[in-house]
């Protein structure tokens, strides 16, 4: 019976190369309710014993994301939800962060380096994920971020 059960387990995870196998979370556009998926996600990656430094990045680029999506994505709408979906094994985690805005384009937000914007609080998220994840994509006209990280151990 077990081995039939472990069978099931192996063939239900969410595989990182197939978006359509992810777990998901569906969440109310605030940033309390952010906690949920990054308790999983976190849980994930230690069960599959990230490496430390890797467990960090992904949390720092989850939390960069999740707050973009409730904050400039959805404007802080409660009406609206922030869709966290991932795949995480052994080799890598992918995570997938979509929120119900109009989107935006990456390209066209200033470098926060730059001397006129270092005094100012914002646009270092994308920065960050860019730097901590070894690939980062937005989609969907920019509602939806797409980041993986490989393990290091």
């Amino acid at each position: 019976m077990a081995q039939n059960l472990e069978k099931t387990l192996i063939m239900t995870a969410a595989d990182p190369d197939n978006e359509a196998t992810f777990r998901e979370f569906r969440i109310p556009s605030t940033l309390r309710c952010c906690k949920e998926p990054e308790t999983a996600i976190l849980e994930e990656l230690r069960r599959h014993q990230f490496a430390e430094d890797a467990i960090f990045a992904i949390k720092l680029a989850l939390e960069e994301a999740m707050t973009n999506a409730v904050k400039h994505g959805n404007s802080n709408d409660q009406s609206k939800n922030v869709t966290v979906r991932y795949g995480i094994n052994a080799e890598k985690a992918v995570v997938v962060v979509r929120d119900e805005g109009c989107g935006f384009c990456p390209e066209e937000i200033p470098d926060p380096t730059a001397p006129d914007r270092l005094p100012l609080p914002n646009g270092r998220g994308i920065m960050l994920m860019r730097a901590y994840m070894d690939d980062v994509h937005y989609r969907a006209g920019g509602c939806e971020v797409y980041f993986m990280k490989r393990n290091t151990r």
